[in-house]
């Protein structure tokens, strides 16, 4: 699931829309409460930033984004009331992907959006292809088997092994995707093609 930090002070409709579309939405209704939130869990697709909001700005917000080296290389979308030309450019200049203009139709967000992920995908999958070639056989089978949603019993009993042995294979697999957990796995198989 497409991870998205909605940074807006009135995030209610797209906190309700966008989990339809298969986003998974965490909001901060400022940008002093986003880099808060990014502070602790840089581990997000994409980025929607209002421009105007209390506390910080949606450009000192993305200004802050941009420096730190844990979130530079996040996709940022800024969401903004006013159509200014000047103002774009120098948004784009700062490090937005891209700019829509409120009011907008959920389509043309969501094709934005979708653009803007496939633009970002490769360098990350790239990456995660590289590990992917250190997988040993096991490893792709018992991954391959996780993703189906088979039990760490029943991926035993198939390759008639003991629990432990499967155990030992999915800590090598995390360790090699780096990842910390069953799901994050899964999804990093599907996003390398091994599942």
């Amino acid at each position: 699931m497409t991870k998205v930090l909605l940074v807006d002070d009135n995030s209610k409709y797209l906190n309700d829309a966008l989990p339809f579309y298969g986003y998974e939405v965490v909001c901060a209704s400022d940008g002093v409460q986003a880099l808060k939130i990014l502070a602790k869990n840089s581990d997000f697709d994409i980025i929607l930033l209002d421009v105007m909001m209390p506390n910080m700005n949606g450009w000192e917000t993305l200004r802050n984004i941009r420096r730190n080296s844990l979130t530079e290389h996040l996709p940022v979308i800024m969401l903004t009331a006013v159509n200014d030309e000047q103002k774009m450019v120098l948004g784009l200049k700062n490090g937005a992907d891209d700019y829509i203009i409120k009011p907008f139709i959920l389509p043309n967000l969501l094709a934005r959006m979708e653009a803007v992920l496939r633009r970002a995908k490769p360098k990350s999958v790239t990456i995660k292809n590289l590990t992917v070639e250190k997988l040993t056989g096991k490893e792709k089978e018992v991954l391959a088997m996780l993703a189906k949603g088979a039990s760490n019993k029943e991926i035993a009993d198939k390759m008639v092994v003991k629990e432990v042995t499967v155990k030992t294979h999915l800590n090598s697999i995390y360790k090699k995707l780096n990842v910390t957990g069953r799901t994050q796995a899964i999804l990093t198989a599907m996003n390398t093609n091994l599942v």
